[in-house]
């Protein structure tokens, strides 16, 4: 505990390693509360859900803050349904059976570019007469369009832009901009639109129901992507997949690289000498190529490329340097003198020997998580990922896919870029300091 406040008080010498502490706590955080907010089950589903799950989010939506920042506002999404009250809905009943069902909803449209969509959900309850309903929209210029009259089942969906006979009546190419301007015009009419759905239905215990889902321009605080999922998804989830695979890659190579090292430093003879060969071997073979192969032929399971990556990353040049060391604590007294009360090779190697090494092996480790977090990141950018988890990675690789760049939905790719360059600069300001402080050689230089 000494040692680690100690350690503590040094840190705080270095504004930059407290800089990399607090990124690395956000991490930690936003991580925790990802896993208890959105199981893992849960994120899955969402992940790999379809039309079925995200069919309130407009595609290729940029985040909803971009408005902060631009003089010309995109309209933004929402929906509303008569279940939640958000739409006003009143049943009048009749006679023999018939019932008129009366659906209102008033929003306000202050944006400078036209929504993308605009849906109604019905559903409904009969035995055998459908119930028909009728759709206007009231504008602020107090016009009255009749949109459409339907008789619907028990699922129906009614779509502006897919309405062609919408289209002859407005007398326009498109529906949408048409209902959200003036006759004649090309500007968006801003104020106060009113929807007024009135539904009759012809059995005493008919009913209905309706979603209204409105498609704007921009949506939430990451935007959508091509199959209109919740970027903050992927992005939240990335976190904890990105840590995990970083932080175990990183101790479990750095770890096994150390015991490797300290064996063959101290059995010597053929043991060391076949640790060395392995390790100039394995200096040679093209690591990325190597784990392309077996995503490719094998698996593209997190699990298995970790498991390739801490085997491939065990052999490497670090193995020399740990052996070099300590082959010289090797001769030290201390070690003479356990040898002398006979202590066993293997409480000499785990309780004398390793132990030395730990100022060198904590920096190391840390400055080692970044590399690791990216080549999880590149190894999915290339479509090699876990075709499973949502991750940083994945993301660059749909939206590299989907044309994104050339599109210009710059927000697909620069918002997990700028959480894997946060993250890996956390890590290396720490890794930094902290070889500074275990290396007394390093703080003068």
């Amino acid at each position: 505990m000494n040692n680690l406040r100690t350690t503590f008080r040094k840190l705080m010498l270095y504004p930059s390693a407290m800089v990399g502490v607090l990124v690395i706590i956000a991490l930690v955080v936003v991580a925790i509360y990802t896993m208890i907010t959105i199981p893992y089950s849960k994120a899955i589903t969402l992940w790999r859900g379809g039309e079925e799950v995200w069919y309130q989010n407009p595609r290729f939506a940029p985040p909803a803050w971009i408005n902060l920042f631009s003089s010309k506002k995109y309209s933004e999404s929402f929906a509303v349904n008569t279940k939640d009250g958000g739409i006003t809905k009143q049943v009048i009943p009749g006679k023999d059976g018939i019932s008129t069902v009366e659906m209102t909803y008033e929003f306000d449209f202050n944006y400078d570019y036209y929504p993308q969509e605009m849906l109604f959900y019905f559903t409904s309850n009969f035995r055998e007469k459908q119930p028909f309903v009728s759709i206007e929209l009231l504008t602020p210029d107090n016009r009255t369009i009749r949109i459409a009259n339907y008789a619907i089942g028990n699922k129906f969906t009614y779509r502006f832009s897919q309405d062609q006979k919408l289209r002859t009546k407005l007398r326009a190419e498109e529906a949408i901009p048409a209902l959200f301007s003036l006759p004649d015009s090309e500007v968006p009419l801003k104020g106060t639109y009113r929807l007024i759905l009135t539904g009759t239905t012809f059995e005493p215990d008919s009913n209905m129901d309706v979603e209204f889902v409105f498609h704007g321009q921009v949506y939430g605080l990451a935007g959508t992507d091509h199959a209109r999922r919740d970027l903050t998804l992927p992005l939240l989830w990335g976190v904890p997949v990105a840590l995990a695979f970083g932080l175990m890659a990183s101790i479990g190579a750095s770890v096994l690289t150390m015991i490797i090292a300290a064996i063959g430093a101290w059995y010597a003879g053929w043991v060391d000498e076949l640790i060395q060969r392995i390790t100039e071997i394995n200096l040679v073979l093209p690591f990325l190529a190597i784990l392309i192969m077996i995503g490719t032929f094998y698996s593209r399971s997190i699990w298995v490329i970790l498991g390739a990556t801490i085997l491939l990353s065990i052999f490497t040049g670090a193995i020399k340097g740990y052996r070099a060391v300590f082959i010289q604590v090797k001769e030290s007294m201390y070690i003479e003198a356990a040898k002398a009360y006979g202590a066993s090779s293997s409480r000499i190697i785990f309780l004398y020997l390793i132990p030395r090494m730990i100022p060198l092996l904590i920096p190391s480790l840390v400055q080692a998580i970044p590399a690791f977090v990216f080549l999880e990141a590149s190894l999915a950018v290339i479509g090699l990922g876990d075709p499973v988890l949502p991750t940083w990675g994945k993301i660059i690789q749909d939206a590299n896919s989907n044309g994104a760049l050339y599109k210009g939905l710059y927000y697909w790719v620069l918002e997990p870029a700028i959480l894997l360059m946060i993250t890996g600069l956390g890590f290396a300001v720490l890794g930094f300091a902290l070889d500074r402080i275990f290396n007394p050689r390093l703080r003068d230089v």
